[in-house]
This record gives C-alpha cells, structure tokens and sequence, in this order.
C-alpha cells in the first residue's frame, strides 16, 4: 500500500515548539497519524488479518521540524485479509468471537508535512 501524506493539517498556533500538548482524539490529524501507525503494526505482524484502529484513547502533539504525534490507541482486527486488501476504510472489524482481538497500542508518528515524510519511531502493542 502507498499511504499518502498529503492533507495533514497545520498545527495550532498556540501550541509551542518542543513542549508535548494534550490534542482532541477526534482531531484529522490525530486520526490520520493513527492510521499510520496501524499501517506500520499491519506491515510488522505475522497476522493472516489487518487491523485497523478502533478508539484513540489519548493523544499528544509535539512540534519538532514537523509533528510528532504520541497516541495510545486501541486497535482490533479486521474480517481483511492482508494479501487482498490495501484500504482499511472498507474493513469491518471480526464479528466471529473466536477471531475477534483487541491490541492497546502506543504509537509515535512523526509527519513533516512539508517533505511529505512520515516516520515512526515507536510502535509498541
């Protein structure tokens, strides 16, 4: 999958640089930086399954030559299987209880929008 960076959202002015501030869960680039740290825990994992993340449980943004997003996320598996799918948007989470799981993550998500780069350094489930 080729996962676009594009549309990342500038940083509030109020935030200064260097100091990690609490940023809302729901905000786009929260929920975009989330996305590719699922994508990095997918790329890694043995699972025949993708996951796909399902509640950002906290969020904090720091500015560093960028954004660097640190997010405690809960991400489930997916009916997806990883070698038909590539978009996460259309995967439903498992209805089977014998398949379903639950992963607690934590994710740093580094995106300098202006290079166009994303880079994470920590992904831990």
């Amino acid at each position: 999958c080729v996962v676009s960076v594009t549309n990342v959202p500038p940083s509030q002015s109020t935030i200064r640089p260097g100091y990690p501030v609490p940023v809302n869960t729901n905000n786009p680039g929260v929920r975009k930086a989330a996305r590719f740290g699922v994508y990095r825990y997918n790329n890694s994992s043995n699972d025949l399954f993708l996951f796909k993340e399902s509640q950002i449980k906290k969020a904090m943004v720091q500015i560093v030559r960028g954004l660097k997003y640190m997010l405690h996320v809960e991400i489930k598996r997916t009916v997806c299987e990883k070698r038909d799918h590539c978009s996460l948007d259309s995967c439903h989470f498992q209805r089977e209880k014998n398949l379903q799981r639950m992963l607690r993550c934590y994710f740093e998500v580094w995106i300098q929008p202006w290079t166009h780069t994303v880079h994470i350094p920590v992904a831990h489930c």
